[in-house]
């Protein structure tokens, strides 16, 4: 369940980030959700493909231009979850938790929105800035799919745009509103997500401890670790562990 707090992506002042380097905006989603054909429409046709040590997955890189500001914007490998049990989890999940600040645009299959909500869930958990780009939304309309953006951009607490990535449709409005989240005119919060009394107390608890833990940008991911500790994630845990001893070291 998620805490119904209203307008946690309300304009506020002030923020933004660095300057003097290229902004990132990632774009993380499900396998055949449209991602690279939303990517491509944001980038043009300057790109090139960066390789992961010990890993044969890739990932394409770009540029966007808004507002007279330059962005880098990342494709990552498609993934159904963060859950490192495949190289494109893997790779998607440390480029966000490493790469802090990222925005990263959430690219969801409007067609077929509760399987793709699963990643976004998960992103929230992380605390991460986030928008949903409610991409394919030709077909959800064509299937009789009706999807309220707004309303769900409340109950998320991030913006949401409709976009077309084969046909370009939205992507003037997901740019604008990535520079306005990168510039601080608009926030990007996910709504605390929650679990009922029981797990919230744990996950809670556990949190709170892994943020004396956690190195710099990674500890608003607080959440998301203290669940998958729970979940007994082999992966996450290891990571704990080294992080805990780097900070004893």
């Amino acid at each position: 369940m998620m805490d119904p707090s209203p307008g946690r992506h309300r304009r506020r002042r002030g923020g933004g980030t660095d300057p003097a380097a290229d902004p990132v905006i990632a774009l993380a989603g499900n396998p055949n959700a449209g991602k690279t054909s939303l990517f491509n429409a944001m980038t043009g046709a300057v790109q090139q493909v960066s390789n992961y040590p010990g890993v044969t997955v890739e990932c394409k890189e770009g540029s966007a231009r808004r507002n007279g500001r330059r962005y880098s914007v990342v494709d990552l490998p498609g993934t159904y979850s963060l859950t490192a049990f495949s190289q494109e989890e893997t790779v998607a999940r440390d480029f966000i938790l490493g790469h802090g600040p990222v925005l990263v645009v959430n690219v969801v299959d409007a067609s077929n929105l509760e399987r793709n909500l699963y990643l976004s869930v998960q992103l929230m958990e992380m605390r991460v800035p986030v928008i949903v780009a409610l991409n394919m939304s030709d077909v959800a309309e064509k299937r009789g799919i009706r999807i309220n953006a707004e309303t769900l951009s409340k109950m998320l607490g991030v913006p949401v745009v409709k976009t077309v990535g084969s046909r370009g449709r939205g992507v003037e409005e997901l740019l604008d509103t990535c520079a306005a989240v990168m510039d601080g005119a608009v926030e990007a919060v996910p709504t605390s997500i929650r679990y009922g009394h029981l797990v919230d107390e744990e996950v809670d608890t556990l949190a709170r401890m892994l943020e004396e833990v956690l190195p710099g940008d990674t500890s608003q991911a607080a959440q998301w670790f203290a669940v998958k500790l729970l979940e007994k994630d082999d992966v996450v845990a290891r990571q704990v562990r080294e992080f805990a001893g780097d900070r004893a070291g």
